[in-house]
């Protein structure tokens, strides 16, 4: 089994990769919540568009992954190349036609699920510019794929560093029009991330071309396009894009029903949309470890090593949530005050910082149970997993945002229910056993 040595190793990077990308999040939102609330709410509503669309790309990453992963346990080094160049093909061809749909299809999509007029038109004027950066995203998780697959993953900590510094100081200029720049509002925060994602593909270029033992994974040998070897990654991904799609589609219908309640719903519910993302990170730096470690170990020949090892990192996630989340329960102002210098928007949004604070310990827990079958090469099961827990996710979220009309933190405690069925379902699935006949 993996030591704490190891399993440390490749986290940290991949922690650090986290809280730089999270720092882009954290301050479009905070530079967004002084232009109005009206621009913060529409954020929300375009920002989880987009990341529904990206996750579609992310997903086909996450099969070259585990194929690179286990090839690279196998010390099969020569047919990671293939999977690498081949995802980048089919992932660029995939940008290029969500691309035209989306700049087609998205002002009469969002017309008619948003009621308010001025979050329609902030949101479309947020989207004309963002959806530029799918050509650069939907490269970026292929080289994100290929590092954390070989477990070199202090490129992607160097990576992220560039994506927020790139995308803060554009922010700054672009949003509020500093330094002779046009002021933009929210126009300029997407146009800020768009530029931020180039910047970061120009970057894994460079350093994956300076590679001393490249040549060893026969890396940018674009011969032919290989459909055997896109075959395999869709067979592993396929279902794992669905699934985040859907995943991510059902969150972005989270905010479509908040916003029924109004704008400073909205409001409230992007502030607490990226506090939790920031809460999430070691719970999902650890998760993106156990997949790759898992196939990695499978690939080693070890698969009874695979539920001491998940045991191992449950432990580890608890000691480090827990504390955690009694400090932002403790003190949620504290964080609210970072979006926003609004006096009625930070005691509106406290109530729902603290459910958000206890939730990523239920999101730490289920996302590393979750991706231990991933990491397993059983993505058809981990599909129907997700799509039968975000049933009951989207009920919930219906009842009581559109039926009830309650309060936006009752609306927030989904998220008690979405990770405690997956959970549940995900360990009793790795307990039953089945996984082990798996073979990739």
């Amino acid at each position: 089994m993996y030591s704490n040595k190891k399993i440390f190793k490749v986290t940290y990077p991949i922690f650090l990769t986290l809280i730089a990308q999270n720092i882009v999040n954290v301050t479009d939102t905070a530079f967004l919540g002084r232009v109005s609330e009206v621009a913060l709410g529409a954020s929300a509503i375009g920002g989880v568009f987009y990341i529904a669309i990206y996750f579609v790309g992310f997903g086909f990453s996450q099969g070259a992954q585990i194929l690179i992963a286990r090839r690279n346990g196998e010390k099969n080094f020569g047919e990671i190349g293939p999977i690498f160049n081949n995802a980048l093909i089919f992932n660029f061809l995939i940008a290029t036609a969500i691309f035209i749909l989306s700049a087609i299809f998205i002002p009469d999509l969002i017309r008619f699920l948003v009621h308010s007029d001025h979050i329609y038109q902030a949101s479309i004027e947020f989207l004309n510019w963002r959806i530029y950066g799918f050509f650069f995203s939907f490269l970026n998780v292929v080289f994100r794929a290929f590092f954390v697959g070989i477990t070199r993953t202090k490129v992607l900590t160097v990576s992220a560093v560039i994506t927020a510094l790139t995308n803060i100081v554009l922010d700054y200029l672009l949003i509020f029009g500093k330094f002779g720049f046009p002021e933009w509002g929210i126009a300029g925060a997407a146009i800020a991330s768009a530029i931020a994602e180039f910047t970061t593909l120009i970057y894994f270029i460079i350093v994956t071309l300076k590679q001393d033992d490249k040549h060893i994974f026969h890396l940018f040998v674009f011969r032919k396009i290989d459909f055997h070897t896109i075959g395999k990654i869709l067979s592993l991904s396929v279902f794992i894009m669905f699934q985040y799609f859907i995943s991510i589609s059902t969150w972005f219908m989270f905010f479509i029903f908040i916003e029924r309640l109004g704008e400073r719903p909205l409001a409230v519910t992007n502030i607490g949309r990226s506090l939790y993302i920031l809460l999430m990170i070691p719970g999902s730096a650890l998760s993106t470890t156990v997949n790759t470690l898992v196939s990695n170990m499978i690939g080693e020949g070890h698969k009874e090593q695979v539920i001491p090892f998940m045991m191992k990192i449950l432990k580890i996630v608890l000691v480090i949530l827990l504390p955690l989340m009694f400090f932002t329960f403790a003190f949620p102002e504290l964080f609210a005050r970072i979006y926003t210098n609004n006096s009625d928007l930070v005691s509106a949004t406290i109530p729902t910082l603290r459910v958000v604070s206890v939730a990523m310990v239920f999101c730490g827990v289920g996302s590393i149970l979750f991706s231990v079958i991933s990491g397993t090469g059983n993505t058809k099961s981990a599909f129907i997993i997700e799509f039968l827990t975000l049933f009951f996710y989207i009920v919930y979220v219906y009842y009581t945002a559109v039926i009830l009309q309650t309060s936006v933190e009752i609306v927030w405690m989904s998220e008690f229910v979405y990770w405690t069925v997956i959970g549940l379902m995900a360990y009793w699935y790795l307990m039953k056993g089945n996984w082990q006949k798996k073979e990739i």
